[in-house]
């Protein structure tokens, strides 16, 4: 425990009372620093790593660094880990499912960028006001610090659903539209100008309940708030309606080319239901259906 004391870093170290023929003991350790400090998070490094090692060096001893810290600390280690993974398969599911549905391969690519600039942007905005105090008065959200490891997580997956939307309100219009012109101008102009009211009422509303959270005055329920509305402010009104129109006229027909062979190999599906049959059609039909009248 003396080596534990004289740690840089190491306020006191306590060993806290035992029996006298018990196996586990805990000592407790008050850090010098707070403890979302990043100088904590590396007195528990430099205790695992340097320390602790030393102490069980030609013993059976076996030391363990516990604690609400280190668990906090552990915990977004592994979730940072995972991070890139579930990233990866968010985006390989999204692009999938547009390609299959918009048979294209530089709309799923463009929309996924899209996503990722999204989300970037929503957590700069969230760095900014809970790590750096920005508006941190104005919001009430208390003395700044770490965001929560366990929030990236849970927005991506919220954004790209979110995001998802508002790309397929977008292009669905426009794909419809080079369906039957085959013209890139007239359909990504039709179908901003028709769907665009749709894509920033709907932005207008998620804000404003987002935007809602910051009031319930716990801190995790404002990141979430605070977090969601930036992004989607961010991808209606900048990203859907300024960035991926123009990158689409910059494409021009490149944004419908697929592989034949990919064409081939994936299913057909429609975002938009099939039109009726035409009325002679139907009136032929049900004159065949209908019994001889005498």
């Amino acid at each position: 425990m003396s080596d534990v004391e004289a740690t840089k870093g190491v306020a006191a170290a306590t060993a806290l009372p035992m029996k006298a023929d018990a196996t586990v003991g805990i000592v407790q350790v008050v850090p010098t620093s707070a403890p979302q400090d990043e100088a904590t998070t590396r007195l528990i490094d430099t205790l695992r790593d340097d320390v602790i090692p030393t102490a069980e060096k030609g013993s059976t001893l076996q030391v363990y660094v516990g604690g609400n810290t280190a668990t906090f600390g552990d915990f977004a280690d592994v979730l940072t880990g995972k991070l890139p993974l579930f990233l990866g398969v968010i985006v390989a599911l999204g692009c999938v499912l547009l390609m299959v549905a918009f048979r294209s391969i530089v709309v799923p690519l463009t929309a996924a960028l899209m996503n990722l600039l999204a989300a970037g942007a929503a957590f700069g905005v969230l760095v900014a006001v809970f790590q750096w105090g920005w508006l941190g008065d104005l919001v009430s959200i208390g003395k700044e610090g770490p965001v929560e490891a366990f929030l990236p997580v849970i927005m991506l997956a919220i954004l790209f659903g979110l995001s998802m939307d508002y790309q397929v309100f977008l292009v669905s219009r426009m794909h419809e539209e080079w369906t039957h012109t085959k013209d890139n101008r007239r359909a990504v102009v039709v179908g901003q100008s028709e769907t665009g009211r749709v894509i920033t009422a709907a932005a207008l509303i998620m804000i404003s309940v987002f935007i809602a959270f910051v009031f319930e005055g716990e801190r995790v329920i404002a990141e979430f708030g605070i977090g969601l509305a930036a992004a989607v402010a961010v991808d209606a009104f900048i990203l859907r309606m300024l960035l991926v129109p123009a990158l689409m006229h910059w494409f021009g027909a490149a944004n419908w080319w697929l592989p034949a062979w990919i064409d081939r190999r994936m299913p057909h599906l429609s975002v938009e239901p099939m039109e009726d049959a035409p009325v002679a059609e139907i009136a032929e039909l049900d004159t065949v259906d209908q019994p001889a009248r005498a």
